[in-house]
Formats: structure tokens, C-alpha cells, sequence
């Protein structure tokens, strides 16, 4: 069967034991490997990996012996407790060997969990597990966690009584980051308080929080995207000096520009294709974002992107010239092309 995000939601709070298996699938390998660890570890309890109560399959195991997942889910191990049979980055070429151990899966064998990459509606994995009475499908997208995640991620590190400035400096850091910096702030944030009986402050999360380079960078996207040429060079020396390369700011301006025209050319508007914008846009930038795709326009949005291109391909050539300067050269280009938009 499938699940609806809310559904989803109380699922990972208290998976099923009963149930035959679990297929976890998304685009972001992040994600899905934390929802899988988080899940074969409320199921399994304390000492599973000591216990052999946790077996790990792959698919080149199941092509060099189809039997072998079968086989896995009906074994009996040495040790009492629930089993778990793990097939991490399954495709859709294994889905005739899972439809037949599920088939033949019976109230105590060992419960399938299979990760998978992005998966289509029409993919014969999501519809085996979706038309499945005892198993589940749950797709992880790029979203946020939201606040009752973030809230479990809390009580499981011990941490209570946060004050609501540091409740929405935590919500703020969970959309900014990746999902495993942010268990890690989480983590960083308990041992920080451990004997402290003080609430959580935002100062708290601040100190904990990591410095992140790529938020400097998307100022500096901004900056350009909004003509700002004379705070350009200022913010480019400081990005550079935190190990910053050219490439990766290219790629980054690339694809601020490419969320723009793509929201400038929307059919129903910026703001519209803002909202559309895969990943996702955070909430506090969408605003934004939707005055610079207004003011650019499509025609200067896509010479913008043209500009980046030839800036990309020069830096990944064999040209001497010094990247960073040639990086500084396209985005003082792109703010003055900016600021000459009518």
C-alpha cells in the first residue's frame, strides 16, 4: 500500500512489526538511507547487528543467486526478536525476484526493507509494493523535515523545553541544510546542553549550528541576481578564502538562474513557478526570488544563462587565465545586465 506523507509520518514513529516489507524511494540517497536506518532501528530494537538479527543484501547478490532474498527472509538465527532483510538500491529489474519472496512471506519471517532511487509512477517496484496488502511504499522527497519530525528528532536527542526563538532557528537550519548536517547539529546541540537544565535558546542553536559556505554563496547568487555589482567583489574574496572554487559557485549561479527563467517563463506566473521549483525554494528566499525572476524577464534570463554557460566551459578548459577572476569577470557581467534590464 501506499502512504500520504501524514501517514508516512506516523509510520516511521512506530513502524508496523507485522508487516511483510517496506520499500523507501527518492531522489535524495541522504534521506532515504536516514528513514532506513531509522526504521530497521525501531524495529529491531538494541544488539540486532550482534545478534545477526540484520541481514544486508545487494542486487548483485540476488543476480548471482535468485533464491538468496527467499531464502534470507525464511532463515532462523541463533538469537529470539523480529528480522530484518535489507536490499539497498534495488531497481526494477529485481521486481520479479521481490514479488516472489513476498509471495511466499508468512507471519514471522524476516520483514523486507528496500531503498531505491527516484521512482516513477510506473515502476514495477512502486507497484508492487503499493498494491501489496502487507507491504508498504513511502516515497522521501526533498521537502523539510517538518515541525512533529524535527520535534521527534529532539526527544530522541533528550532535548526539552526549547524556547519557540530556538524552535524556529531549528526549523529554519532543517530547510537550509542537508538532512544528515542537521541530525548532526541535533546531536551536537544535546551534548552542548548535557547537564545544562537551562531551556534551548536560539544563541544555543546559533553556536551549534555549522558554518555553512553554501549559505554565503547563495547571498552572493543574490546579490548578483538583484544588480548589486558593488558588494560583488567583497563577498567573492571572503568565499575564496573559506576554499570556495569557481566551479562550484558557477554551478550554483547556474542554477539559481535556471529556477528564474523556469519561474519567469511559468504559465501562471513567477510566484507560481517559484512554488514549482524542484528542489524545492526555501520559504524565506521565495519572495525574493520572485522579484528577480519579475524584474530579469525571460530574454535577459536567458542571455544570463548563456553568459554562464561560456563561463562554464572556459573554467573547465584548459585556459590559464585565473579561474577566479574569470568567475568574477561573469558574475560583475550578469549584475550589470541586470541593472540594464527596462
Amino acid at each position: 500500500m501506499k502512504l500520504s506523507p501524514r501517514e508516512a509520518a506516523r509510520y516511521f514513529a512506530r513502524p508496523d512489526p507485522d508487516g511483510a516489507g517496506l520499500l523507501l524511494y527518492g531522489g535524495d540517497p541522504m534521506r532515504v538511507a536516514l528513514k532506513r536506518q531509522e526504521v530497521i532501528a525501531r524495529l529491531l530494537g538494541p544488539g540486532a547487528e550482534e545478534e545477526m538479527r540484520l541481514t544486508r543484501l545487494s542486487p548483485g547478490d540476488l543476480r548471482g543467486d535468485p533464491a538468496a532474498l527467499g531464502d534470507a527472509l525464511k532463515a532462523r538465527g541463533f538469537f529470539p526478536g523480529p528480522r530484518v532483510v535489507f536490499l539497498d538500491e534495488a531497481t526494477d529489474t529485481l521486481a520479479d525476484m521481490i514479488e516472489a519472496a513476498l509471495a511466499d512471506w508468512q507471519p514471522g519471517d524476516a520483514q523486507l526493507v528496500v531503498t531505491a532511487r527516484q521512482l516513477t509512477p510506473r515502476s514495477a517496484l512502486r507497484k508492487l509494493f503499493e498494491g501489496h496488502r502487507t507491504a508498504i511504499a513511502i516515497g522521501i522527497y526533498d521537502d523539510p523535515p517538518g515541525r512533529d519530525e524535527i520535534e521527534a528528532m529532539l526527544a530522541a536527542a533528550g532535548l526539552t523545553g526549547l524556547d519557540r526563538a530556538a524552535m524556529g532557528a531549528l526549523t529554519d537550519l532543517a530547510g537550509a541544510l542537508d538532512p544528515g548536517d542537521f541530525r548532526q547539529t541535533v546531536e551536537k546541540l544535546a551534548l552542548f546542553k548535557l547537564g545544562d537544565s537551562a531551556p534551548v535558546t536560539a544563541d544555543d542553536v546559533a553556536i551549534c549550528a555549522p558554518r555553512s559556505t553554501e549559505a554565503d554563496a547563495d547571498a552572493l547568487i543574490h546579490l548578483v541576481a538583484e544588480a548589486k555589482g558593488n558588494q560583488i567583489a567583497p563577498m567573492l574574496r571572503r568565499l575564496e578564502a573559506q576554499g570556495v572554487t569557481p566551479v562550484t559557485l558557477c554551478i550554483a549561479a547556474t542554477r539559481h538562474f535556471r529556477a528564474l527563467h523556469a519561474a519567469a517563463a511559468d504559465p501562471g506566473g513567477a510566484a507560481q513557478g517559484i512554488a514549482r521549483a524542484r528542489p524545492p525554494v526555501h520559504f524565506k528566499a521565495r519572495d525574493r526570488m520572485v522579484r528577480q525572476a519579475q524584474g530579469w524577464g525571460v530574454r535577459r534570463l536567458e542571455q544570463g544563462l548563456g553568459l554562464l554557460i561560456d563561463t562554464d566551459l572556459q573554467l573547465r578548459s584548459s585556459s590559464r587565465a585565473p579561474q577566479m577572476a574569470v568567475m568574477e569577470r561573469c558574475l560583475i557581467r550578469l549584475a550589470h545586465l541586470g541593472a540594464s534590464r527596462s
